[in-house]
Formats: C-alpha cells, structure tokens, sequence
C-alpha cells in the first residue's frame, strides 16, 4: 500500500523514525542499520516502507535500502517470524553474515540474534536455504561494492569470521583503491590477516 515517505525527518530513535509529509507526522519501526545512515533531524529523508496490518495493529516500518527492505520481507515469510523478529535481525545481522550462515547450513550462527532460539534458527536456514538470491543486492554486478562482497564471501569461505574479512577487505580498499579484482584483493587482505 505504501512504497516510500519523502519528507522531514522529525525524530529519530535506534527503534524508530518519525518522518513529517505534509503536515502529517509517520511513526516508523525501523532497523538499527537504517538509524545509523539517516540525516540529522530536521533534514529531508527518503524511506522506503512495508506496511503492515494485524489484528491488534497497523505499523509502517521504514528502510533506507531496498535491500534492507527485501531482507524484511523474505524473513517475515518464514513460518514463526512477525515483523518484531525481522526486524531484530535485519537490525542485528547483515545480510551478507546472514546469507553465509544460510548457505553454509549453520543455525548456531544466527542464534545470537535476540528472539531466535533452536527450532526458529534451524527453519530460517532450511526455509531461505534457497530463497535468498539476489537480495540485497542494491549494487550492479560487478561494481566495487559486489567485488568487495565476493572477495569476503571468499574470505570467509577460507574460514575467517564476517568481521575479520570485511575489515581487512575494506582497509585492502581504501589502501590500494586501484585494486578492484576480487583475487588481487583476497590475496591482499590474506597478508593483513
């Protein structure tokens, strides 16, 4: 029903954003990872939203990134997730971190996330196992930012936490910006490591 709210962002919480257009102030649920990208209060903004209706609750959640958004809304199709625990992992997991523990069949990974125990970890990975694809994948193939992806994916591969290989890829980057194959910078940031 909603796609977007342009307007003035009024306030903004780690949990929430209230966004004004046209006189009307719009209360949004909104992940931590969009909180730490948006402007300061009283700055023009751009959300991106899901509305979403229940029984006991009409809430609009807002995302600064499409594929914060897909994210979203592929968790909300797994049996068991409401938009709260979405949420919660969209704001305590990155995509990439999450897709890795998918694909590499390891629930204990995404156990750490708050309301994710045993048996709901265990049906992410078998549910979206396969569902996944291109989510999140705001960037053109073979742009800087799906370069610099696959060379953590492939650290990671190696057996090196997200952390440790976003960290040594992104300084690879920002020290050697000329390198852009996603060999020369694996290899790069294996030396730091």
């Amino acid at each position: 029903m909603y796609h977007h709210l342009r307007g003035t962002l009024v306030t903004k919480t780690p949990a929430e954003a209230v966004v004004e257009v046209g006189g009307v102030g719009y209360l949004l649920s909104i992940p931590l990872s969009t909180y730490q990208d948006l402007p300061a209060e009283n700055e023009p903004v751009l959300l991106l939203t899901t509305f979403v209706v229940r029984e006991d609750a009409q809430r609009l959640y807002g995302f600064l990134t499409s594929g914060e958004r897909a994210f979203f809304e592929i968790l909300r199709g797994v049996s068991g997730v409401g938009p709260q625990v979405a949420l919660a992992i969209v704001s305590s997991i990155s995509l990439l971190e999450f897709r890795a523990a998918v694909s590499g069949g390891d629930p204990a990974r995404l156990r750490r996330v708050k309301g994710v125990g045993k048996r709901l970890s265990e049906r992410l990975v078998v549910e979206l196992k396969d569902r996944l694809g291109d989510v999140g994948a705001d960037a053109p193939a073979g742009s800087a930012d799906a370069d610099e992806r696959d060379a953590v994916l492939a650290l990671e591969a190696l057996g090196f936490t997200t952390p440790q290989a976003a960290k040594a890829v992104a300084k690879v980057r920002a020290d050697t910006p000329e390198t852009r194959d996603p060999g020369d910078v694996v290899r790069a940031a294996l030396q730091l490591l």
